[in-house]
């Protein structure tokens, strides 16, 4: 979001208003989990993410992401330093008795279990959408993901709507195009293709991006 705040600015009306998976959880467990599972106050729930990216350092700290004085995230952790905290207390996963994850919230979706991983926001997202225009799942387990001809670490599917639900029969036939970007590199170089072909009022060949 930053990086496109500062070098894309007129990208800013297309951007998801949905967060991320990390301030997603973050914004769940200080409200539903913490009234309706754990029963305290969200002010006593501290909530630490550990991931590959410094950046999420920066988006857990942005002004949105807290309501009435309680932040979604409280710390983020890479998982360079989650290894050294656990080589500083001489912790050995490999020594550790093998336990469950719990589960909080119930049983998740396989939308759900993707939806972390890089590529895993847009492959959920395209199959919720499917199943609520269609009333059918996606008629396969994923999606086939394939690199973009002529873009470095690009890559894209396609999924055509059929026999869509009486309201939304303006779809029919529709292929709906997405593409996941990886490192901000690859952002970039795709991200000044979108803008001359918006320039040049050339039509987008993607209907969803995920970075």
């Amino acid at each position: 979001i930053n990086f496109i705040e500062k070098n894309y600015p007129d990208f800013i009306p297309h951007l998801s208003s949905t967060k991320s998976p990390q301030q997603m959880l973050g914004a769940v467990v200080k409200s539903y989990w913490a009234k309706n599972v754990a029963k305290v106050d969200p002010k006593d729930v501290c909530v630490v993410s550990v991931m590959p990216c410094t950046a999420k350092k920066f988006e857990r700290s942005r002004p949105e992401m807290e309501v009435d004085g309680v932040r979604d995230v409280d710390y983020v952790l890479t998982t360079r330093e989650l290894a050294k905290l656990f080589h500083q207390n001489n912790i050995d996963l490999v020594k550790l008795p093998a336990t469950q994850f719990d589960q909080p919230l119930g049983n998740s979706t396989g939308a759900a279990v993707i939806f972390g991983a890089t590529g895993g926001v847009m492959e959920a997202a395209l199959r919720t959408a499917y199943e609520v225009v269609t009333g059918r799942e996606v008629p396969f387990g994923r999606l086939n993901i394939t690199p973009v001809r002529g873009m470095e670490g690009i890559r894209e599917a396609t999924i055509k709507i059929t026999d869509p639900k009486p309201e939304f029969s303006y779809l029919n036939g529709v292929d709906v195009k997405v593409a996941v970007v990886h490192s901000i590199g690859h952002i970039r170089t795709f991200m000044d293709r979108l803008r001359d072909m918006k320039e040049k009022k050339q039509p987008l060949p993607w209907h969803f991006v995920e970075f």
